[in-house]
């Protein structure tokens, strides 16, 4: 007995909806790429170039910022864990932000550079930000929401993980060689 073949009708693929595979979907999310990445790259630089911000206990330094939000942050428990060492977490701080900011910005590790951006968002919402009445006031809660889409999909075009995922694609698993 043959088997019947089966065709596809030309129009079948003019229904799907744009995915972020294919189509403008597939650049959605650059624009938000875009923005976090030059943010954190800017915000760590600035703050990596700031004498107050590194000294350790001057006002307009993170250590000053600290004693400020200590009885207002939602876990004072983080907030006396950076008290310990305000200097060394003032760069961890501000080196977290500018490799955020790479990763993001060139689409280098974009899913792992996402949730680096979320956490530091999530820290400063839950110190710093907390008391913002009402919630909507305080910027780090937008931003981790922000981070968010970057988390779950990556940086699916313009990048240097889809660069890598073509080539791999294009000359089996081995990049090199």
């Amino acid at each position: 007995m043959a088997h019947a073949h089966r065709t596809r009708p030309a129009d079948v693929g003019a229904a799907r909806p744009v995915g972020l595979r294919s189509g403008l979907g597939r650049h959605a999310l650059l624009p938000l790429r875009l923005f976090l990445g030059a943010t954190f790259l800017y915000a760590g630089l600035q703050k990596l170039t700031d004498r107050a911000f590194l000294s350790g206990g001057a006002k307009g330094s993170l250590s000053d910022l600290l004693r400020q939000v200590h009885d207002t942050a939602a876990l004072p428990q983080l907030v006396e864990l950076a008290q310990h060492s305000t200097v060394g977490f003032d760069y961890a701080v501000a080196g977290g932000e500018v490799l955020v900011g790479i990763g993001t910005l060139i689409g280098l590790l974009g899913r792992l550079a996402a949730l680096g951006g979320a956490l530091i968002s999530l820290t400063l919402w839950l110190t710093v930000s907390w008391p913002s009445t009402p919630y909507y006031y305080g910027n780090d809660l937008a931003y981790l929401m922000a981070w968010t889409p970057l988390v779950l999909a990556g940086a699916p075009a313009f990048s240097l993980d889809a660069a890598l995922a073509n080539r791999r694609q294009r000359h089996g698993t081995q990049l090199y060689g």
